[in-house]
């Protein structure tokens, strides 16, 4: 296989991963098919099981934040094309001040 066949292989194989395409695929997904994917859910129990093992607070804080990150950009977030109107800017408002609450409060304020 010479390289230009190998980059244009390479670009196929890596198209799916374009921001795009990703926000696209976040965006028309529902979280049921978000959270019954094999990756995520054992991302999600790994990370967990470190988090709670190791008590970290920071771990399990970022969990959240990612979480909380992918509830945000499914409801929150317009889809491709539209704007951004104010009735979508309240869910996203909202989300985005409980999220950094919550990881602010977390961090800096309780004390262990």
């Amino acid at each position: 296989m010479d390289k230009q066949q190998l980059l244009e292989k390479t670009t196929e194989t890596l198209r799916p991963f374009e921001t795009a395409n990703l926000m696209t695929t976040i965006q028309t997904l529902t979280l049921q098919q978000i959270f019954s994917h094999p990756a995520v859910l054992i991302t999600i129990v790994v990370v967990f099981f470190l988090g709670v093992v190791k008590r970290s607070k920071t771990v399990l804080l970022t969990l959240f934040g990612v979480l909380g990150l992918i509830v945000l950009m499914r409801y929150a977030m317009p889809a491709g094309g539209e704007e951004l109107t104010f009735k979508a800017l309240l869910p996203f408002i909202g989300i985005g001040i409980t999220i950094g609450g919550v990881i602010i409060y977390f961090m800096l304020i309780k004390s262990d």
